[in-house]
């Protein structure tokens, strides 16, 4: 995938994709669906024998794979799996009733909200949601003008002889949006883009190349469809035709599920079923991170600039050290520096003692200058050469010493790998950076047999999964900090944007990557504050602490300092005032959290999420809901002006109290220290007094926006439980009731006056 513009020097990457090959005129090798004939049936769906346009026999599965979910499967063989299944699956389909009615001529796999309806001779297959309204409808392929397919139908595709794709292609009506895909930097309405499935370094937020590709996207139409494939499978989102979504999976088969709404809470909630939950992380995670920085680090450093953060009242709780705690050159060999660091363990006593969790870089990869890269080579620890020779990949872009990948399907190359992350954890390390991942090479050899093409995309998982595991053995929880991550990796919270630049377009497109990640089922997510390459302006470090404090998680971290004190005392006071907001909005925040977990709902999500009918909603991508109550529009302009577009209802500004009628937008020029943030009328946000850690209390207060008109009721969740808090306007006294461990201690109007009660 180009990257650069012509004339500019392509950015060098170690594993760009296998290319598919490009027809000549006239040349033969696609074979689409021409009809079928069913050969069995059961309670879950159908098999069918499919006979394609050039006469070859084709097995078709359409089945129930839980409630409202659908799965499609195109193959030789029945039993044909994605070729990334030889590492780890990615879904888990639960074979489900289903309402199965065969005639002569169509067959109807009914799974509840949505239901297949296939047509036999010729082959049509479409989805319908309950009412019998067509969510998707496959295009049988029409001719252009001169007689030439201009769409890949539901078939195959061969070259010189070899099955080289299947492909899918639907109709897609021309107001129809469609989001997801895993964490892309482009506009949230994916129409008119090509997004593929192949995790990149992507040298910043500013094009279509992604850390953590999901192949995932939910319409605006009421549906959302999963592509159950590790390979580079390209969507084509009304690109190449204005009227047709094509895929193309190059795989074994094509094994696509449909995923019934009809809100997009619906179908996230059936994208968890199919792919797993999140995991919740601990609750001082929630609380701010401090990086070292990208640069030379050592003891006596991090020990002071942990003294300074707490003697400045910075609320934090995490300190990340970055890659210099390991000798330069060696990473990532998972070996202390000990002329920098002499003293780990008794530096991660300290810290700890003064409320300090400790956060460690690290990669997958392992310099060929470290004396650990003989030790792994020699034992067979790392991906190989096709001729048997340890693959040496320049995954620094020529910046640092090229590295041994460690080969995760091999047992013993886990054990090592763990033993050597067990020791750091047992240290006192609470949690790893799992950065990179991105860079197996397409002609790499695995342990298991799997080229590094099959590997690619799915490589970040096992490596994920490992530093999980023995973090949750030895430290309680399976929290990572990781930049790349493919379908499934809502399991590996949390995971940040990687190495964005330092200035305002890169904070928008920032913005668009994690709204697009929460809609495809990640909601721990989060970016480096300020921008992670060069330096941010004064103005630009504030607004964007003020976007981070207002983030699932928050950290600072970049190639130059981002410790407040850094920065002018105006630009200091701004980002320590952010954060103080957001530990103040911490009960809020969690509970949110709490919810993700359970549902599949986005912490960041993007107004399309409540308000799916609203046109304006899957367009309006540089703004969110902060969980279900605030809407949240950072500053991306350094002129100081944006346009905020609320949605329907009566929201209520933060700071001022004015209430504002939505389905409109509005003009906003808020000064330095304040983001526009706004509540949905009659909200009760919990908050708490902040600190400089997140901590445990048995009481809460209370932001009411506005006086609620009828009863207002929200849940409360914290590790001690759940406490219902209800608020009743009545006669000029708003009585305020709860129910469970937390008790409400005070009550804040934002916008309203009357008497409080608590009772």
């Amino acid at each position: 995938m180009p990257y650069r513009p012509p004339l500019i020097a392509r950015e060098y990457f170690v594993a760009d994709p296998p290319e598919l090959p490009v027809r000549q005129h006239g040349e033969g090798g696609i074979a689409t669906l021409a009809r079928a004939e069913v050969v069995a049936s059961d309670g879950c769906g159908v098999t069918l024998k499919g006979v394609t346009s050039t006469d070859e026999s084709l097995v078709v599965q359409v089945s129930a794979a839980g409630e409202g979910i659908v799965r499609v499967k195109l193959s030789e063989q029945a039993d044909a799996r994605t070729r990334s299944a030889r590492a780890l699956r990615l879904t888990r389909p639960v074979p489900s009733a289903a309402q199965v009615t065969v005639g002569d001529e169509t067959v109807v796999v009914d799974a509840g909200a949505v239901r297949a309806e296939i047509r036999l001779n010729p082959w049509n297959l479409r989805f319908t949601d309950t009412t019998g309204r067509v969510l998707a409808e496959q295009d049988p392929g029409r001719p252009d003008i001169s007689g030439r397919l201009r769409t890949l139908p539901f078939g195959r595709s061969q070259a010189d002889g070899v099955t080289v794709a299947y492909h899918e292609t639907f109709l897609a009506p021309a107001d129809e949006a469609f989001s997801g895909f895993g964490e892309s930097f482009t506009p949230l309405d994916k129409r008119g883009q090509r997004p593929l499935m192949w995790n990149f370094d992507a040298f910043g937020a500013e094009s279509q190349r992604a850390y953590k590709n999901v192949p995932f996207y939910l319409s605006s139409r009421g549906y959302g469809i999963v592509v159950d494939s590790g390979m580079p499978v390209e969507f084509d989102m009304c690109q190449s035709t204005h009227s047709d979504v094509q895929i193309v999976v190059p795989d074994d088969l094509i094994d696509y599920y449909v995923l019934g709404g009809p809100e997009p809470a619906d179908v996230l909630r059936r994208l968890r079923a199919l792919t797993g939950p999140a995991v919740l992380p601990p609750k001082w995670a929630f609380g701010a991170w401090i990086s070292s920085g990208f640069f030379r680090d050592s003891q006596e450093r991090v020990l002071a600039r942990a003294r300074k953060i707490r003697e400045r009242g910075i609320p934090c709780d995490v300190l990340h050290l970055d890659t210099f705690w390991q000798i330069d050159g060696h990473w990532s060999d998972l070996r202390w520096d000990r002329q920098a660091f002499p003293d780990p363990e008794g530096m991660l006593a300290e810290l700890a003692e003064q409320g300090f969790k400790v956060c460690l870089w690290m990669n997958p990869y392992v310099s060929h200058l470290s004396p650990a890269f003989e030790e792994a080579a020699s034992s067979g620890y790392l991906l190989l050469t096709r001729d048997g020779e340890p693959y040496v990949a320049d995954a620094w872009h020529g910046s640092y010493p090229a590295c041994g990948i460690v080969d995760f399907t091999n047992p013993a190359a886990r054990a090592w790998f763990r033993g050597l992350l067990k020791g750091l954890l047992e240290q006192g390390v609470q949690v790893f950076k799992t950065d990179f991942a991105e860079g197996v090479p397409a002609r790499a050899v695995a342990y298991n047999g799997m080229s590094g093409a099959e590997l690619h995309n799915v490589y970040s998982l096992l490596f994920n999964d490992l530093v999980a595991e023995v973090t949750r053995e030895v430290a309680g929880h399976g929290l990572v900090w990781a930049r790349s991550s493919y379908l499934g990796g809502q399991r590996h919270p949390a995971q940040w944007s990687g190495d964005v630049d330092a200035t305002y377009p890169a904070m928008g497109s920032t913005i668009r990557g994690g709204l697009s990640h929460g809609l495809s089922g990640v909601p721990f997510w989060s970016h480096d504050a300020g921008g992670f390459t060069g330096t941010p302006t004064p103005d630009l470090f504030v607004r964007w602490a003020q976007f981070g404090a207002l983030s699932p998680l928050v950290r600072f971290h970049g190639t130059t300092s981002r410790e407040p004190w850094e920065f002018p005392e105006h630009a200091e006071r701004g980002a320590v005032e952010a954060l103080r907001l957001r530990y103040r909005l911490m009960p809020y925040l969690y509970s949110t959290a709490v919810e993700a977990v359970e549902t599949g709902l986005p912490i960041m999500r993007a107004l399309c999420v409540d308000r799916p009918g609203d046109p304006v909603s899957w367009q309006a991508d540089l703004q969110y809901l902060l969980g279900p109550d605030l809407l949240v529009a950072p500053m991306t302009s350094a002129d100081g002006t944006r346009d905020v577009y609320l949605p329907a209802g009566t929201w209520v500004d933060h700071w001022t109290g004015d209430h504002h009628e939505g389905g409109r937008y509005l003009r906003v020029s808020p000064p330095l220290d304040r983001i526009p943030l706004y509540g949905r009328l009659g909200a009760l946000v919990p908050t708490t007094t902040p600190g400089d850690t997140v901590t445990e209390t048995p009481e809460i207060s209370l932001l009411v926006y506005g006086l609620p008109g009828g009863e207002s009721r929200t849940v409360v969740r914290d590790v001690d439980g759940e406490t219902v808090v209800t608020a009743v306007h009545e006669e000029g006294r708003l009585v305020v009731r709860s129910s469970g461990p937390k008790t409400v201690a005070g009550v804040e109007i934002v916008g309203g006056s009357a008497e409080v009660v608590v009772d």
